[in-house]
């Protein structure tokens, strides 16, 4: 049914419903190609990840990483006197980092001739969209209307976020104070991440996780290392547990009430200054005009081939509102194949295996780095594995830095010299894991990834190492 009557007050050949990571990088590359273009926006530019993700997140481990830096130094005979932490000075900073890329990001849509528009907008039919502003109302028409509006924290039944004593990441990232005590419930990168920054920030942490093992989306391996780390730093960790409740002591100054059970211990309660619910995310498909065109999941993300389109004439979906994994660098990538597919740029559609070579990543110390497939996974796959596991104990830059904790593992191919998949954990590796990624991309065997130079002394050189290991000819280790 056609709700819209009557011509359109603009036309346009792409409209983008959202600015985030896969928003505003569709308008951008829309408008290189000299499409006429409009996004269309409620709130910040940049969308969750610039103004309330990733980059608030990582400026604020900046802040617990210089701290913890201070706190180590005596290590390597810098002796200082115990950081203290001006809250207040660390949120402006993470505030100020997370505004000046929202200013860029407006500038370069400006740039390449897109329009801006504000105000909440609804698919009203096949290439239209009604947009609210203030009041009033617009109807616009496209050839190709691409939703790219992400998605929101998700809750658990009966435990409701109230901004104060139960946090989503929002609150997380502009405390008043540090808590004394933290509950996270949740294991997967946001979780852990905030985990790890209080814990630097001299909060007492205990990280939660419904399933067997934290950060359950990653290798037992680097799962077993990084809870190691996080117990040997004071961060208390507990899987497989279930959390029945999560009570508010009062009008929330004596903080909550947590009460658990597990099949070892059976119930438990715990206490803490503040709980930070972090459960994963829910697509922003609701209220959006969807469910008229039957495109959404049972769980409310849109449903798309690997180029965006939905299969309905003109729609198409990128981002975390497309399914995971829920990451920006992925809807950036999916924004750019589907605007290139709108315009003719290219046709061919994604390998089956694309989703996972979307490298993940989690700011922890130490930090997570992955890509491709574990050992595991290999092998229940019918590959011939030849792997390799080198630690940063064995490379010169991390013990010169004193961060030898951590390692890199590689997965390959024995038969068809085919990189299948690695795994690092330790300082930086966030940083290293790229070069794989792109070795995969331009279909670069193991053997020439080994063979290539890798500048000494850095960390890269683990990398190399691992994979010339793998293949059964390591020069720096046994």
């Amino acid at each position: 049914m056609n709700d819209v009557t009557g011509e359109a007050d603009e036309l346009y050949d792409v409209i983008v419903l959202g600015a985030g990571p896969g928003g505003y990088v569709a308008g951008i590359r829309a408008g290189q190609l000299g499409l006429r273009t409009a996004v269309i926006e409620r709130a910040e530019l940049g969308g969750i990840c610039l103004n309330w993700g990733c980059i608030p997140t990582k400026a604020l481990l900046h802040g617990a990483e210089v701290a913890r830096a201070v706190r180590s130094g005596a290590e390597v005979g810098i002796l200082a006197q115990a950081p203290s932490v001006e809250v207040s000075a660390l949120v402006a900073h993470s505030r100020r980092t997370a505004d000046t890329l929202a200013g860029g990001v407006g500038a370069l849509l400006k740039g390449n001739g897109v329009d801006i528009l504000r105000g909440t907008a609804t698919v009203a039919d096949k290439g239209r969209v009604r947009l609210e502003i203030d009041g009033r109302t617009r109807d616009l028409a496209a050839d190709h209307i691409i939703v790219a509006t992400g998605a929101g924290p998700r809750s658990l039944p009966g435990i409701v976020p109230d901004g104060s004593t139960i946090w989503t990441y929002r609150q997380a990232l502009v405390p008043d104070e540090i808590p004394e005590s933290l509950v996270v419930i949740g294991s997967g990168a946001i979780g852990s991440e905030f985990a790890s920054l209080y814990a630097d920030l001299g909060s007492k942490v205990t990280l939660l996780e419904s399933l067997d093992r934290i950060m359950p989306g990653e290798s037992p391996e680097v799962s077993a290392l990084v809870t190691k780390s996080f117990n040997r730093r004071g961060i208390t960790t507990m899987s497989s547990v279930r959390v029945e409740s999560v009570d508010v002591v009062g009008s929330g100054d004596g903080g909550a009430t947590i009460r658990t059970s597990d099949a070892k211990n059976g119930e438990q309660t715990l206490t803490a200054s503040k709980v930070l619910l972090a459960v994963g995310v829910a697509p922003n498909s609701a209220d959006l005009g969807l469910d008229r065109f039957d495109i959404l999941d049972k769980a409310g993300f849109v449903t798309v081939d690997s180029l965006g389109a939905t299969g309905v004439w003109g729609l198409y979906a990128i981002g975390d509102v497309a399914g995971g994994p829920c990451l920006a660098h992925k809807a950036s990538h999916e924004a750019l194949r589907c605007v290139d597919a709108i315009a003719g740029v290219r046709r061919e559609p994604e390998p089956d295996d694309w989703r996972e070579w979307v490298p993940r990543c989690t700011y922890t110390t130490p930090e997570v780095a992955s890509v491709g497939i574990d050992v595991a996974a290999a092998k229940a796959r019918g590959h011939n594995v030849a792997t390799a596991r080198i630690g940063f104990a064995e490379n010169g830059r991390a013990l010169g830095a004193a961060e030898t904790e951590g390692f890199a593992r590689v997965v390959v191919d024995a038969d068809t010299d085919e990189i299948l998949g690695a795994s690092l954990v330790g300082a930086g590796v966030t940083e290293l894991i790229a070069s794989v990624v792109v070795a995969r991309t331009a279909g670069v065997p193991a053997s020439v990834f080994a063979s290539s130079m890798f500048p000494h002394p850095t960390r890269s050189e683990i990398l190399g190492e691992a994979m010339s290991a793998a293949l059964g000819r390591p020069i720096n280790s046994l």
